[in-house]
């Protein structure tokens, strides 16, 4: 994990003061686990669910299982669910945002980190390429890259985890994955850009 994205979910989790149960979706048996955020010193238990878990790591306990199915939780068990980088690796990652939510009491915060698309080239590097376009009217292949350089947005390279299949977008974020959470906020880090979103489950 990028020490930015660690130091991102560390200061979005003091902020939220989280004591109770922790559950670290996509959790790795490595010192750069969210499960070790310094924020969470006072949270018990810290639990984390992997296809290759039955691991421990420090006082975080890492179970084997598919996040798909989070059958081994109890509805409205944790104060707080995490998740970085694992979502664009889960075929039906649909299935895991709805366990994390079900798992996830009232008032629990979510935290969810995946890869995203950057922001537009700023205005003056668009206009800039859009003067090189012009005045290539001899070079069809050069205008046709510098069109889809214009057109397109650079995104974390494929990292097969077994698998990589999604990109999302910061209103994705926002408006999908965190859909019935209040005080939602995104953050867009790093380049090619990882979007960070948070919010807190609404009451009933």
């Amino acid at each position: 994990m990028h020490p930015e994205v660690f130091a991102a979910f560390d200061r979005i989790c003091a902020e939220a003061s989280i004591a109770g149960a922790v559950l670290e979706v996509g959790a790795v048996a490595k010192a750069t686990t969210l499960l070790n955020l310094p924020a969470l010193a006072r949270a018990s238990p810290r639990v984390g669910i992997n296809l290759d878990g039955g691991r421990r790591i420090g006082d975080a306990t890492i179970l084997r299982g598919d996040a798909n199915t989070m059958a081994m939780f109890a509805s409205a068990s944790f104060a707080a669910v995490l998740c970085n980088a694992m979502l664009e690796h889960d075929r039906r990652f649909w299935l895991t945002l709805a366990e994390m939510h079900r798992v996830a009491r009232p008032g629990a915060l979510l935290v969810i980190g995946v890869p995203g698309y950057a922001v537009p080239p700023p205005s003056r590097l668009r206009q800039a390429g859009e003067i090189v376009r012009r005045l290539t009217p001899f070079a069809p292949r050069l205008r046709e890259k510098i069109g889809r350089w214009l057109a397109g947005t650079p995104t974390l390279g494929m990292h097969d985890c077994p698998g990589d299949y999604y990109r999302f977008s910061a209103q994705a974020v926002a408006e999908v994955f965190l859909s019935g959470c209040e005080a939602v906020r995104t953050k867009t880090i790093l380049d090619p850009p990882r979007i960070i979103g948070w919010g807190r489950k609404r009451p009933g």
